[in-house]
């Protein structure tokens, strides 16, 4: 696209991000920096509304950018920084998240972000996926009726109601904790898979009708964990935005885990979806710019802004690329062995002679 023709594109957008208004050809030939005639910017409107990069809103004479043009103006941003300022509390923010798990890290830089953007955030977090199965309890509660408790490397601990058809005695409970611990704790959430079930069910041997819907039970614990990765942080932002209607932001927030859709289709980098465009995010005149985290190397889950379309583009994005950044640098290294330790062991060692 010809330099002045994209020009007068950014400032239509940034004046109607700022405005809500149609703008004309006079604010532009005020604000173009270069001296053209008002014809001449009249005709670059046109060729711009020709290449649908811009419309008529109504019988008004000024334009409003599409959300092709929205997307143009987005990719063509140029390197924006956040404040000094911001970066310093950013930065202190994150060094109290030291020690805490992949999910709390997460869920607690997704409430400041919103707290930095005065919007809502929508969490994804996948980095459950990366976990593995620490430890398994199953406790008596009554007759028949065991609770099934899992935990797991990366911090999360959920348990489930199982009902069998008979008491299991001790020694049923104690093969099967014995069984657990060799075969499923150190195991990746996602390796067990129903053949997987399946397989450790037959090695039940003679226990396999009283223990079976057990392994069922933490199948399906595994599986909840797995999924249930979607979180909303600063809702009021999105609620009391007076260009969004409420039915529609009520039906995103009940139906929240709609919305991975948006972030499975986000590999790297940014992506902007606009609601009415968009089957998984269905709130008229709202946009979401997402961003993913990624831990050793491997997508981990990612933030999304939501707000009006009239979002300030500019100023949100550097702060998705800061956040995203912080994440993936804190829940990709190892925090429990902070680099160099081993070499210090190592010279200890050779300084005592071993």
């Amino acid at each position: 696209m010809e330099k002045r023709a994209y020009k007068i594109l950014e400032i239509i957008v940034d004046e109607y991000i700022r405005t809500g208004e149609p703008i004309g050809s006079k604010t532009v030939q005020e604000l173009l920096g270069i001296k053209v005639s008002s014809a001449t910017v009249r005709n670059e409107m046109a060729a711009l509304e020709q290449q649908g990069l811009l419309e008529h809103p109504h019988t008004s004479a000024g334009r409003v950018p599409t959300y092709k043009g929205l997307r143009l103006y987005i990719s063509r941003l140029a390197e924006q920084q956040i404040p000094e300022s911001d970066k310093k509390k950013i930065d202190e923010i994150f060094e109290e998240f030291e020690g805490m798990t992949d999910e709390v890290i997460i869920e607690n830089a997704a409430r400041a972000l919103s707290e930095f953007t005065n919007c809502a955030i929508i969490s994804a977090n996948d980095s459950n996926k990366f976990s593995v199965i620490t430890k398994v309890e199953v406790i008596p509660t009554g007759r028949r009726m065991y609770v099934l408790m899992m935990m797991t490397s990366g911090g999360g601990v959920k348990n489930r109601v199982c009902r069998l058809s008979f008491d299991l005695t001790h020694e049923q409970m104690d093969f099967f904790r014995d069984f657990v611990n060799k075969n499923l704790e150190g195991v990746n959430l996602k390796e067990l898979s129903d053949d997987y079930i399946d397989d450790l069910s037959a090695a039940l041997g003679s226990y396999v009708m009283a223990l079976s819907p057990l392994l069922k039970g933490i199948a399906e614990l595994s599986a909840d964990m797995i999924n249930e990765r979607v979180k909303i942080e600063g809702e009021e932002n999105l609620i009391e935005c007076s260009e969004l209607k409420g039915n529609e932001i009520a039906a995103v927030l009940r139906q929240k885990e709609a919305l991975t859709a948006a972030f499975d289709n986000t590999f790297s980098g940014i992506n902007v979806l606009f609601g009415e465009e968009n089957e998984t995010f269905v709130i008229s005149n709202s946009s979401m710019i997402t961003g993913t985290f990624s831990k050793d190397g491997e997508n981990a889950g990612g933030f999304g802004v939501i707000g009006p379309m009239r979002l300030e583009y500019k100023k949100i994005i550097p702060y998705i690329e800061y956040f995203t950044d912080k994440v993936s640098d804190m829940i990709s290294r190892d925090r429990d062995c902070p680099e160099g330790d081993d070499i210090n062991e190592t010279k200890e060692e050779d300084e005592d002679g071993s």
